[in-house]
């Protein structure tokens, strides 16, 4: 509660400083000054095929329509972004209104205030953004676009510009809404399901606060943030190990955790390169206690963006630190013969292996965690074509993953994409288990208006 009362009292502060701002505006539409069309309408249709892989053939055929009203009359302002979406997703039959943003608010050259849905992306890096800790992400949503993933919160927000060139931009979000994993449909044995995901109770004490100062000047641009609240990024607990036919039958759940986060990033252009950073420090609490709990970490993204001979190229360093790692102890079976060891002894190997794999799932197999990642964009024909490859590499855990794809633009409203993404890793880890679904080719055909 108090850090919705110190939101409120933010915001209460941002309007007393902004009030000029108001009259000046009401003044200016009595007076009959020109103001923006009362109404914009924008959207797009489309159809898109997945499949390929070795679980499903076809994980996901949709057709989707896009209706994107902007409703602005004398500073006032409504905003949405409308799906309506039917088709096969992993077999199932899907038709849905998704309200991917809609909200209201009030904009003037000094004070932002917005109250509704809305997808919020901190951070200057490419893909990985350690920083972007409010929306979450349908990562089972197959389409040529990555930000279709993006998932919007009910959220209140707040930004007041002391300059031109920085901002505070303070938010507040009293329902959580985690990431889509689809743990579900990773085949991790015949003796392991997932129940439904364990939530937080919908009160505000589970809320989520985040602040951020963000300042752009031509010869750089950087930001600090804070972040507390539930993660979107979510790991999972045993819910119960059935014993009753002699074997271990074991669910499992997906669980949420809370942290505090401290953020910042930079972009800094140096000729014709521009050098980005982004890190935070998060903390958590009792990670020895709960699996699904991350240990406090320091996560870092090093980026080098330019442009060669027409081929824009973005080359990453991902990593990650971890100040008190501590190896997982392989359980051992001391007393073959004695029935109680053994049932004590499959218990521990049912918490080292999931234990295991929720590190897997926060990358903190080891105290040091590093990955690359290249991407290659290449526009040819007069711009027709827009040619792009992706590629990551996990140096830890020997895990890649390669996602090519070919944009044409037939008209000034059509456009066709083709492409696809291959990930690999060994048994057991990350990779291994999402290739067997996510592997595959797509295609897509949008119409603009």
């Amino acid at each position: 509660m108090r850090r919705f009362a110190f939101l409120f009292t933010i915001c209460l502060v941002f309007l007393n400083l902004s009030a000029q701002s108001l009259f000046q505006d009401a003044e200016k539409a009595t007076a009959g000054e020109s103001q923006q069309p009362a109404l914009k309408l924008n959207g797009f249709a489309r159809g898109v095929v997945f499949g390929g892989g070795e679980k499903y053939e076809l994980a996901t055929t949709f057709a989707e329509v896009a209706l994107q009203p902007q409703l602005r009359s004398h500073g006032a302002f409504l905003q949405a972004d409308i799906r309506l979406r039917k088709g096969v997703f992993f077999n199932e039959d899907v038709q849905l209104i998704d309200f991917k943003e809609l909200y209201a608010g009030y904009s003037s050259l000094k004070f932002d205030l917005l109250l509704g849905n809305q997808v919020v992306s901190w951070g200057r890096t490419d893909g990985f953004n350690p920083t972007d800790n409010i929306t979450p992400k349908n990562y089972f949503l197959f389409t040529p676009d990555p930000d279709d993933q993006q998932l919007s919160n009910f959220l209140l927000r707040a930004k007041y510009r002391f300059t031109s060139a920085v901002e505070l931009d303070v938010i507040g979000v009293p329902f959580y809404q985690p990431s889509v994993y689809k743990y579900d449909l990773f085949d991790m044995g015949a003796n392991v399901s997932f129940a439904e995901q364990r939530l937080p109770e919908k009160n505000l004490k589970n809320s989520a606060v985040a602040a951020r100062l963000n300042v752009d000047l031509p010869a750089a641009g950087w930001s600090v943030s804070y972040f507390r609240g539930y993660d979107p990024y979510h790991g999972f607990e045993v819910a119960a190990i059935d014993w009753s036919t002699g074997s271990p039958v074991i669910t499992n759940r997906p669980a949420s955790y809370l942290k505090t986060s401290w953020g910042a990033d930079l972009a800094v252009p140096l000729g014709a390169v521009i050098v980005r950073a982004e890190g935070a420090y998060n903390i958590t609490e009792n990670p020895d206690e709960k699996m699904y709990i991350p240990m406090n970490d320091f996560s870092y993204v090093g980026a080098l963006e330019a442009n060669v001979g027409g081929l824009t190229v973005i080359a990453q360093y991902v990593g990650k630190y971890v100040p008190d790692f501590t190896a997982l102890v392989l359980p051992e079976l001391t007393e073959p013969l004695n029935p109680l060891a053994q049932m004590q002894y499959a218990n521990a190997m049912i918490d080292y292996e999931n234990r295991q794999f929720n590190r897997r799932i926060f990358h903190q197999q080891e105290r040091m965690n590093h990955a690359v990642a290249l991407s290659l964009t290449k526009s040819v024909g007069y711009d027709a074509w827009e040619l792009m490859c992706t590629g990551y590499y996990d140096i830890t855990s020997e895990e890649w993953m390669i996602q090519p794809k070919v944009t044409y633009k037939i008209s000034d409203a059509l456009t066709a994409s083709l492409g696809g993404n291959y990930m690999h890793g060994s048994n057991k880890t990350l990779f291994g288990y999402a290739s067997t679904i996510m592997n595959g080719a797509f295609i897509s055909l949008k119409a603009s208006f």
